[in-house]
């Protein structure tokens, strides 16, 4: 109790999720745990972080930051508003297309906010839409980022729980397409309901010429889920392949990026990847102090038990507790402190490790978008100067929706497993 008032009270104070993490870690080690050397949660810390899949992580987000420098966003845009711009809803729906498929290339929602948000929030506002929905609909159809691989998130998973990321990967592609139509659902019915005129139809002229423009920027969905797909790429090769595609799309074919804007994009990233890596760290520690302490058996331990063989309550369970633990914390400390404590009761209930990630993932992306510390809404508020209330003011429709995917997903397992079984054969 002393541990957790001392977390609450550093993070009230600004500290950064880092500090709490390792203050609460010393102070339960050193308390309760005197016989203990010190030197164990540095130990821990570094085997955290010495797992060679999260090699994956900065080399996607060097991708992510080459390509925001670049026009791969804009080709993008261009290609889906060229499809589905005139139809009723069309100007959300691609916003959630270009988002989606943007996330295909960068793996991370704040990218893909910064990326996407910027050129298409004017476009949705001068088309009549309202700011609420607007800024709402750009900070949730970035979510499903965390889902379409490759995931930041879904390489954490992996890591804690011992899962294969290239299955996790395939496996996020089912729920990712599910929550896509389900916003241009949600598109189509309150475009018509607000009775926005729809954009004038493209020639087949003009679609070319965008999928022509567009053309090599979706080589990179087909390197990472290709390459994975077909074994001929571990996820890490895949990462280190996208940034090798980055470069020469944007510096050698649309030169759109110079050598001398090298060094501040590794800048960037060095300074995204050190926070990624130092969360890492110190969430491996926290997790090892509570579970030496034997802290989420007793508080677990029963409603775990109680849960026998039931994939279904066990299921829920699991979202709730991460759900509730993305709206206050970093999903990443909370994918590495929660894991290791259900993979007991997941293992139990013979439920398949790689739906339990899609589902970890998928609450990390609702709580990433949901109030009160959701990371998307202060990513949006710098980006689109707007106060914090205003930025949450539209999100309880696609929170909904997002609750709904996460039942659907959990009554119909076979969305998200069906791709992982045709790669096992």
């Amino acid at each position: 109790m002393v541990a957790g008032a001392v977390m609450i009270v550093l993070l009230l104070m600004g500290y950064p999720m880092m500090v709490p993490l390792l203050a609460g870690a010393m102070l339960i080690l050193f308390t309760q745990f005197a016989f203990l050397d010190g030197s164990v949660l540095v130990q821990q810390m570094i085997g955290g972080i010495s797992q060679s899949v999260l090699v994956a992580v900065p080399m996607f987000i060097l991708a992510a930051d080459i390509m925001i420098k670049g026009h791969t966003a804009d080709r993008m845009l261009d290609v889906v508003a060229k499809f589905v711009g005139h139809l009723k809803g069309g100007l959300p729906m691609t916003t959630a297309l270009s988002c989606t498929l943007f996330g295909a290339v960068s793996g991370s929602t704040q990218a893909t906010v910064v990326a996407m948000g910027k050129p298409l929030r004017p476009r949705l506002l001068a088309a009549g839409y309202s700011d609420k929905f607007t800024i709402a609909l750009i900070i949730n159809a970035s979510d499903i980022a965390l889902l379409i691989p490759p995931s930041i998130g879904m390489i954490i998973y992996g890591v804690a729980s011992g899962t294969s990321v290239g299955q996790l990967f395939i496996a996020g592609i089912g729920p990712g397409i599910l929550i896509l139509l389900l916003f241009s659902i949600y598109c189509y019915i309150y475009s018509i309901r607000l009775k926005i005129p729809v954009e004038p139809k493209a020639t087949w002229a003009e679609r070319f010429e965008a999928m022509k423009r567009a053309l090599l920027t979706l080589g990179f969905p087909v390197i990472i889920i290709g390459g994975i797909y077909s074994g001929l790429f571990s996820p890490v090769e895949a990462a280190s392949m996208s940034v090798a595609y980055a470069l020469v799309l944007e510096m050698a074919i649309y030169r759109q990026v110079r050598f001398s804007d090298i060094p501040q994009i590794a800048l960037s990233t060095g300074l995204i990847t050190a926070v990624v890596f130092i969360l890492v760290a110190a969430g491996t520690a926290f997790s090892w102090v509570i579970s030496f302490a034997k802290i989420p058996d007793l508080l677990l331990s029963d409603v775990i038990a109680n849960a026998g063989d039931n994939p279904y309550f066990i299921l829920g369970l699991i979202s709730v507790s991460f759900f509730i633990g993305c709206m206050f914390v970093d999903p990443i400390v909370v994918i590495l402190i929660l894991t290791p404590i259900f993979n007991p009761a997941v293992e139990a209930a013979g439920i398949s490790p790689v739906l339990v990630g899609v589902l970890v993932t998928l609450q990390a992306a609702i709580g990433s978008a949901t109030p009160p510390f959701g990371c998307d809404i202060f990513t949006a508020v710098a980006i689109f100067r707007k106060p914090y209330l205003d930025i949450i003011r539209g999100t309880p429709p696609f929170f909904l929706l997002l609750l709904l995917s996460t039942i659907i997903l959990i009554v119909f397992p076979q969305i998200s497993l069906f791709l992982p079984s045709l790669m096992a054969q």
